[in-house]
């Protein structure tokens, strides 16, 4: 109860335990009606992303694939999963090399379609190469020969290499080929073309290479014989004899086979002679400021008169033949194109016996040579007059190669 001028006014008062309940009361109600207003029950057809799936989809809207991203913690791979990456890894090694395989048979192919295309004068033989192609063999012998060498020919025929009949029983039974390759004449179908012809009409033992002759053009004829032979014949060794070597083919046969299960493999009687920078001498080498200082030698390679590669080198020359460089000397530029190949070397000393008495002592004590001649004269010094003594004195004699078992 106040006063005011004498007049009484009464007002009613709240406690302040009212006023205190009805402020929680107050805020409880608006608690409730917010939840009620803002609250939207959820469509079935709606579904919440959860923590989880909300950072894989920023991981892939990133680029960042949980899929990939978990093969990156090695902890968490169980051990059973590397021996399946294993398997894995040598499955695509396996196929790699099946690969390898089918480009040099298609490159093989390709070179014989190239040379039928060019009208390359081979040999009636040679003309039948599907025939050939339908087996396997073990080695093709290519002899290389010149326009000149007409009598070397006939004494090589005449003494270890096969004739008519016998040749073609040595192709089909033991799987050997032999042919004198040569290339034709600067003016091609001279009298020296014409010549050649003649002689593999008579004896069908010529393979023609599209390769014009020169003793400078000794590393370009190796490349085109390697490349025509593998196109050719599908062997298992590619040869190369000078005509002016004597060659037992039974030892040879034997010598090859041992290395069968080697896939690239370089037979040879290995040298490293010296790089000769002098002109007008024999050898010199246009390019020896490549092998460094004056003095220096050549790198290890097979000497020329007579060496073997397997199939898988042959292909290689034949898919690469227009990027190997040739050097002067065929026997090295041979060397050179294997290079930083995986290639085993072997080393045979009986491909490079001498002539007798060396070969023959040699033969009296059961290690008969491969292969006869003079260093001094980089063949049998007079071939033609003295290869009969040589195969006479260091033969292996005539039943040899049909013995043989390759």
């Amino acid at each position: 109860m106040k006063s005011r001028g004498g007049e009484q006014v009464s007002r009613s008062t709240i406690s302040k335990e009212w006023t205190l309940f009805l402020c929680l009361a107050s805020f409880c109600a608006g608690l409730f009606l917010t939840n009620r207003i803002w609250t939207v029950p959820e469509s079935k057809e709606i579904t919440r992303t959860t923590a989880a799936e909300a950072q894989k989809l920023k991981l892939v809207s990133e680029g960042c694939d949980p899929k990939f991203l978990h093969q990156k913690d090695v902890k968490s791979v169980p051990r059973e999963i590397f021996g399946e990456v294993t398997e894995t890894h040598q499955a695509i090694k396996t196929l790699d090399n099946t690969i390898s395989n089918l480009e040099m048979e298609l490159a093989a192919a390709k070179a014989a379609q190239e040379a039928i295309l060019a009208g390359s004068p081979v040999s009636e033989t040679a003309e039948n190469g599907d025939s050939f192609r339908k087996r396997k063999y073990l080695m093709v012998i290519g002899i290389n020969t010149a326009f000149s060498s007409r009598k070397r020919r006939d004494s090589v025929r005449s003494t270890w290499v096969p004739r008519g009949e016998s040749r073609r029983k040595m192709e089909e039974e033991k799987g050997i080929i032999v042919r004198f390759v040569i290339g034709h004449s600067a003016t091609l179908g001279g009298i020296l073309d014409r010549a050649i012809a003649a002689e593999d009409k008579k004896h069908g033992d010529i393979l023609r290479l599209d390769h014009v002759e020169g003793y400078l053009e000794l590393s370009a004829k190796t490349k085109t014989y390697f490349a025509t032979a593998v196109a050719l014949w599908d062997a298992e060794y590619y040869v190369k004899v000078d005509d002016d070597v004597h060659v037992n083919i039974a030892t040879l046969g034997e010598t090859l086979i041992r290395h069968r299960k080697k896939p690239r493999v370089y037979i040879g009687c290995m040298k490293s002679g010296p790089v000769l920078a002098q002109k007008g001498v024999r050898y010199h080498e246009p390019e020896y400021w490549k092998f460094g200082e004056n003095g220096n030698k050549y790198f290890r390679h097979a000497t020329g008169q007579l060496y073997a590669i397997s199939k898988e080198l042959a292909s290689y020359i034949s898919i690469n033949k227009h990027v190997l460089h040739k050097y002067a000397n065929e026997d090295v530029s041979l060397g050179s194109w294997f290079i930083g190949l995986d290639v085993q070397y072997i080393d045979d000393r009986r491909l490079c016996c001498g002539t007798p008495p060396d070969c023959e002592w040699k033969a009296r004590a059961g290690n008969i040579c491969v292969a006869s001649f003079d260093w001094s004269c980089s063949g049998i010094c007079s071939s033609a007059n003295r290869i009969k003594e040589v195969h006479r004195r260091c033969g292996e004699g005539e039943n040899a190669l049909w013995k043989a078992a390759f």
